[in-house]
């Protein structure tokens, strides 16, 4: 049995067991309930936390655990309909109204039920991390002294040290704040060069998440196609122009969901266009460690070679990590700087102190690069097997172009094909995939699916995932 199920087993019974007790009885040892049940102390340390959770026991420590006092539930259910006016009413009406919709970032987020071949997840598997270098690195950063004080309010200076470098170019450690994650980082990006009700220019198609954050701040994001080589420049530069817009957000490399890779010509087109029309390019580098061929020399990130402060970068260490180590970076230059540092603080004072120290310590572990080189090994290799796999299965829906980096495949449907009721059907068929149109800020011009490949279990999965696929995809025409 796995340590999951013996731990909701164990509540089960405990919890079962709760009315022997008096309100206050104190339940017996976690000696005598590892004996009498036969289990590991991590097993009941696990399910009394459980409980205690529930508010159905109460820990005191030296003392022991005890039954607690039962929550009195309210005697009139609550009526919130209140709030639908006071958080749509205001002064004047704005621009954009302002909707919070985190269906993007919940349909990569959803943990499948059991049975289901995931293909819709951006994180790696457990078994792609590298849990014991984190185990190891935060048992580090918590002996290192003063590792519970309160950290700088820009993160630690080694670590932003370390982030200057690895975005390289002119960029210091000055200009870099520490963030929780590439999310976060989006979003005080998005609120430091975008007001309310402006227009956002973001690539098309794009990273759902990008789309919510624009959004749920009131900003109305204009969609720019994106081709084999990335944003198309002609008509970005048309998109300025018509939109009279200060921004635009991009993934210049392994773009998600195309895995497109920006060329030189088009880099240096994107910065000269964002330099004429005064605004700022969003530089999204999740991906810039999951890159397929270890040693490959990749583009740099374009704040590398932005001198003037159009370049506002992010990037993640999230992605090559685990979904909790919420770590991440933001660098920029000039006015900029210091309002996404205020949005920052205001927004949440600090990143974790032990959290970046266990990220420092990661990092100059001589385990971070054997771990770079294996990631990027296994998504190759997962790549290619899916890739086969839709060669050989189901043709109608074989990739364009194999991405050189990244952790998903995207197809293209057979023309009048519902996505929703597909990925509705392959989720009956035992798979959850991703439908296409919540990548496209407007309509779509063809029905898409993307296939993540990151969070299966190992690479054996993907033939089956592709065989229950083809159960439910129509032959094509």
């Amino acid at each position: 049995m796995n340590q999951r199920s013996s731990v909701a087993e164990l509540a089960s019974v405990l919890r079962a067991d709760l009315d022997r007790y008096s309100i206050g009885g104190k339940l017996p040892s976690s000696r005598t309930l590892v004996e009498r049940h036969r289990v590991s102390p991590v097993t009941v340390t696990r399910a009394l936390a459980q409980l205690a959770a529930e508010g159905l026991v109460v820990t005191r420590p030296g003392a022991g655990v005890f039954r607690a006092e039962p929550r009195v539930p309210a005697a009139v259910p609550a009526d919130t309909s209140w709030q639908e006016v006071a958080l749509s009413a205001g002064p004047a009406p704005e621009a954009v109204p302002r909707s919070v919709d985190a269906s993007g970032v919940l349909a990569c987020l959803a943990a499948p039920p059991p049975g289901v071949i995931a293909l819709t997840t951006g994180y790696l598997h457990t078994s792609l991390q590298p849990e014991r270098a984190m185990a190891a690195a935060l048992a580090r950063a918590g002996r290192r002294p003063g590792a519970w004080t309160r950290p700088p309010l820009d993160g630690l200076p080694e670590l932003r040290e370390w982030f200057a470098r690895e975005i390289g170019g002119p960029v210091t450690a000055a200009e870099v704040l520490v963030t929780a994650g590439g999310q976060s980082a989006l979003t005080t990006a998005l609120r430091a060069t975008a007001p309310p009700g402006a227009p956002v220019l973001v690539e098309s198609p794009t990273y759902p998440g990008l789309l919510d954050i624009a959004r749920a701040s009131g900003l109305r994001p204009v969609p720019v196609p994106v081709d084999a080589e990335g944003v198309r420049t002609d008509l970005l530069e048309a998109a300025f122009a018509a939109t009279g817009a200060r921004v635009f957000v991009c993934q210049p490399l392994f773009q998600n969901p195309t895995g497109a890779v920006l060329p030189a010509a088009r880099r240096a087109e994107v910065l000269r266009i964002a330099r004429a029309a005064g605004a700022f390019v969003v530089e999204d580098d999740y991906a810039r460690h999951l890159g397929h061929e270890d040693g490959a020399r990749w583009p740099v990130p374009l704040a590398a070679e932005d001198p003037d402060g159009v370049v506002v970068h992010l990037r993640t260490l999230t992605k090559v990590t685990s979904p909790s180590l919420r770590v991440g970076a933001l660098a920029a230059r000039g006015p900029v700087l210091e309002r996404l540092r205020a949005i920052q603080v205001v927004d949440s004072f600090f990143v974790s102190r032990p959290l970046q120290e266990a990220a420092l310590e990661l990092v100059g572990a001589p385990a971070w690069p054997r771990h770079l080189r294996s990631v990027g090994a296994e998504l190759r290799n997962r790549r290619d097997v899916l890739a086969r796999e839709l060669e050989l299965r189901l043709p109608a829906l074989r990739p364009e172009r194999l991405p050189a980096g990244g952790y998903q495949l995207w197809v293209r449907l057979p023309d009048g094909t519902d996505e929703a009721a597909y990925a509705a059907a392959a989720l009956r068929a035992g798979v959850a995939v991703a439908p296409g149109r919540p990548f496209f800020g407007a309509e779509p011009p063809a029905p898409h699916l993307r296939l993540s490949f990151a969070g299966v279990a190992g690479a054996a999965e993907l033939p089956e995932a592709v065989r229950r696929l083809a159960e439910c995809t129509p032959p094509a025409p």
